[in-house]
């Protein structure tokens, strides 16, 4: 308490007492008997009320002890069963969380992972990935103010994100793995990796490299073949000793048809070869018949330009070409779809051929665009000229019907300058985003889509759409949202396919340990999304003709359903509604891939690599007491003694109050009981 507040509280005893005393005791006609009591109960009330406009406040202190936490991260993959690790992982997970010298230096706090992490509520160990790095990162973040040690029970085998090896540097937490698996060396043949392009074109020859990998001391020979079918297309003989344990061997195939095609790389095994699965891969292409190609024309050099380029190329099914508005008007024909970026006087041809010729177009205008021009080239809309720039955040309309968009955090985005001023479409159009300003959905379109005869047009009112690329990959390390959302606003505008009640989403194929999800969205009548639907997915498996049934489920603005886990092989699937004669059809393949049955060892080196660089220690299975010894003689994760001090106003005691309203009732009941009122 303040040196100042002492004095006022001083000052206020003195003047309650000084008119308490004055009241009863100068000049008081009342019996010496009582003047006493009228007195200090008068001091009492009146010195409550100066306290209370004084409010002094009050400091507590409460001590108590903070247990560092333990935090067991327990992989939760197949690879664990395969290694017929599965009942060691339980018991140690066992002995720690029942261990009392351990829980009472630590608060245990036990999770499994996957390819993301979860309760530990079960453990059957049919993670179908694993994804180590998240998993730490995630532990890293959610414990970065304790002091929370990382058992880490796993194989080491991550199948899925960054390499784990490097994560200590933003984990900032010592990581004890507790190895899973066997350490001994065993001869195996592997494929390691396959690349290939998704898809091809008819005719030509694409090319495949794989990475075959050997493990063992001994010389071996072996014989690498790609299959299509029950025909050999590929062999070659190969070589492995303890000194050559790696080799790449690429070839070229030839794409005869339109369509899927699968193909299977196998290793001819070694003799008592202990793990066969990973000497065979199955791989997919689709051939398609043409690239799709798209112009984008712009006269001025701009980030923009490369952000598009990069995302509409991310799928190999188009190509896209950075045009002036010469160079387009010269091959005009050879596009399915022409982006206009910023467009201005030397666009004029250009406009005026997308008018007569019904051809599909995106216009992305900015600070330099010629809204003079564009407002009297074309009938769709008119832009209220103002000669100003303004920034606008995006908005999502999750009402968005024409076709199946993801639901990116848009919120968070970069704003993009435009034109200042309202736009007014003069035809029907259907916004993706909508401008915000200030957290203010203006309601003004920022990016909109609409239909003309049989063309197919876009808007993008803002420059500035390179930074979303960036955004999305420091959101989530990759491209591939932008990408994709960009892809299909592409996909829409580049075809020529009538409106579906029934718009569906999905691949021509998955690798086998692909999420395996479908979208889809239902349009009433007056293709207006309905939320309220209910749709099944019918689906068939075409080896055995076996058929399930399952609903889809409202997510995110769209009806998704999750397949993953299904058998390999061909299927067909129809997605219809349950009450009314609305349907889609479409087929998918399911290529075998069991990545988690690729390993034979624990990936010892790495987990070791992985406890050097975070201060840890690396422990077998079997050296369960050794770790815990070794966790609770370890001075870093001692019990914290740590104070919270609590600053308490006086007008928040409500006894005080109390004490004021009974000292001037039992005041004025003793002056009445005794008729001095």
């Amino acid at each position: 308490m303040q040196n100042e507040t002492i004095l006022y509280i001083i000052i206020a005893g003195i003047a309650a007492l000084l008119l308490a005393l004055f009241q009863y005791l100068y000049k008081s006609k009342v019996s010496s008997r009582l003047r006493y009591t009228l007195s200090a109960l008068r001091f009492i009330s009146v010195f409550g009320i100066l306290l209370l406009l004084v409010n002094p406040k009050f400091e507590s202190k409460t001590y108590y002890d903070e247990k560092p936490t333990l935090v067991v991260a327990l992989d939760n993959s197949e690879s664990i069963k395969y290694l017929n690790q599965e009942e060691n992982a339980k018991d140690v997970l066992k002995r720690i969380k029942t261990n009392a010298a351990l829980n009472k230096r630590f608060n245990v706090e036990a999770y499994s992972f996957g390819k993301s992490v979860n309760a530990i509520d079960s453990l059957d160990f049919s993670e179908r990935q694993s994804n180590i790095s998240k998993a730490l990162k995630q532990f890293g973040e959610g414990y970065t103010n304790q002091t929370a040690p990382i058992l880490l029970l796993s194989d080491g085998n991550q199948t899925y994100g960054a390499d784990y090896g490097y994560i200590s540097k933003s984990v900032k937490q010592s990581i004890y793995p507790i190895i899973l698996g066997d350490s001994t060396v065993y001869s195996d043949l592997s494929i390691k990796q396959l690349n290939v392009n998704r898809y091809v074109f008819l005719k030509n020859r694409f090319p495949v490299e794989i990475i075959a990998n050997y493990s063992g001391k001994a010389s071996v020979k072996t014989e690498l073949k790609i299959w299509s079918g029950k025909t050999v297309v590929f062999r070659k003989p190969l070589q492995f000793s303890a000194d050559k344990t790696s080799e790449i061997i690429s070839t070229t195939l030839t794409a005869n048809n339109v369509g899927v095609k699968t193909y299977r790389v196998e290793l001819t095994a070694l003799n008592n070869e202990k793990n066969e699965v990973n000497n065979v891969q199955n791989f997919g292409v689709e051939v398609i018949d043409q690239k799709t190609n798209i112009a984008l024309v712009s006269e001025r050099l701009h980030p923009d330009l490369g952000a598009l380029k990069k995302a509409i190329e991310s799928n190999e099914q188009r190509s896209v070409s950075i045009l002036n508005p010469k160079e387009y008007l010269a091959k005009i024909n050879d596009f399915q779809l022409v982006i206009l970026y910023q467009p201005n006087n030397n666009f004029s041809t250009i406009l005026k051929s997308i008018a007569s010729q019904n051809l599909n177009s995106f216009t992305i205008t900015g600070n330099t665009t010629n809204w003079n021009l564009l407002n009297n080239s074309q009938s769709y809309f008119k832009q209220t000229i103002t000669n100003q720039s303004e920034d606008f955040q995006p908005t999502l309309n999750r009402n968005y019907n024409t076709f199946i968009i993801d639901n990116l955090n848009f919120e968070d985005y970069p704003p993009l300058q435009s034109e200042f001023g309202n736009i007014q479409f003069l035809v029907p159009n259907d916004d993706i985003l909508t401008k915000t300003v200030n957290g203010i959905d203006t309601g003004q379109p920022l990016l909109t889509t609409f239909e003309d005869s049989a063309a197919k047009h876009a808007l993008l009112n803002g420059e500035g759409i390179w930074r979303w690329r960036a955004q999305t990959y420091l959101e989530t390390e990759s491209f591939n949202d932008f990408d994709n959302f960009i892809g299909k606003l592409v996909q829409y505008l580049s075809s020529n396919k009538k409106r579906n009640r029934i718009n569906i989403d999905y691949k021509s194929f998955y690798n086998g340990n692909d999420d395996v999800v479908i979208s889809a969205q239902y349009f009433n009548k007056s293709f207006e999304f309905d939320n309220s639907a209910a749709l099944t997915i019918v689906l068939k498996h075409n080896a055995d003709d076996s058929v399930r049934q399952v609903p889809l489920l409202l997510s995110n603005g769209n009806y998704r359903v999750d397949l993953s886990g299904i058998p390999s092989g061909l299927y067909d699937f129809t997605i219809k509604h349950n009450s009314e004669s609305v349907s889609a059809s479409g087929s998918f393949e399911v290529l075998e891939y069991n990545v988690e049955q690729q390993f034979l060892n624990a990936d010892i080196n790495k987990l070791k690599m992985l406890a050097n660089q975070s201060s840890g220690k690396n422990y077998f299975s079997t050296e369960t007491n050794v770790l815990i010894k070794d966790l609770l003689n370890d001075n870093r994760y001692a019990t914290i003694q740590k104070t919270t001090k609590n600053i308490v106003p006086l007008i928040d005691w409500k006894y005080l109050l109390g004490i004021i309203v009974l000292s001037l009732f039992a005041e004025w009941f003793i002056r009445k009981y005794n008729g001095l009122i």
